[in-house]
């Protein structure tokens, strides 16, 4: 068995995760991971699926594109390479950092620009912007994987004086404080 990570994009609308399974169904392959989200009103889909040795890649591509073109949708297949890559830190610990404040081009790559330069990797990016200037209208919660031998002190000044300049307020926290707080 190989792995394979199929990326489904396109205006949302009910049967979409039906019509992808079913094609995986089909094709003889069984689901390990989906992640699946709406923005706006667009859908946006991965699956990571086990799939026979026998299944040409580009026979499932073929096969995803005359279901899913149907359906207004774009699909994308690839094969799953095993391992980490080479930049990725293999001994890290989970963080949660949220900013908050008035809404301006940028935002986002300000704040990814020095975790990069850190090489903290982000798992996981949600940002709601409103726009205007209530803070309470745009609000990014950035998970991300922090490497244990870099200086977290360094890090916290460097983000907190680029928040300051954005004029949003920061907070870091560990993963497991930040579930704790927030649990509901």
């Amino acid at each position: 068995m190989k792995k394979i990570i199929i990326s489904v994009l396109g205006k949302d609308r009910p049967g979409i995760i039906a019509a992808v399974t079913k094609t995986l169904f089909e094709q003889d392959c069984n689901i390990e991971n989906v992640s699946q989200t709406i923005l706006q009103n667009e859908f946006s889909g991965i699956f990571i699926s086990l799939v026979p040795e026998s299944v040409q890649i580009d026979h499932l591509q073929e096969a995803f594109e005359k279901r899913l073109s149907r359906m207004g949708l774009f699909a994308f297949v690839k094969t799953l390479e095993p391992g980490r890559h080479k930049d990725s830190p293999v001994d890290s610990e989970p963080f949660v950092i949220t900013t908050r404040g008035p809404d301006r081009k940028g935002l986002v790559a300000e704040i990814t620009e020095i975790l990069a330069r850190h090489r903290v990797n982000v798992t996981n990016l949600q940002a709601v912007f409103k726009g205007g200037a209530d803070p309470n209208d745009n609000i990014m919660i950035y998970e991300v994987d922090i490497p244990s031998q870099i200086d977290r002190k360094v890090l916290a000044a460097r983000l907190k004086a680029k928040a300051e300049e954005l004029e949003l307020e920061i907070s870091i926290q560990h993963k497991k404080i930040f579930e704790a707080i927030n649990r509901v």
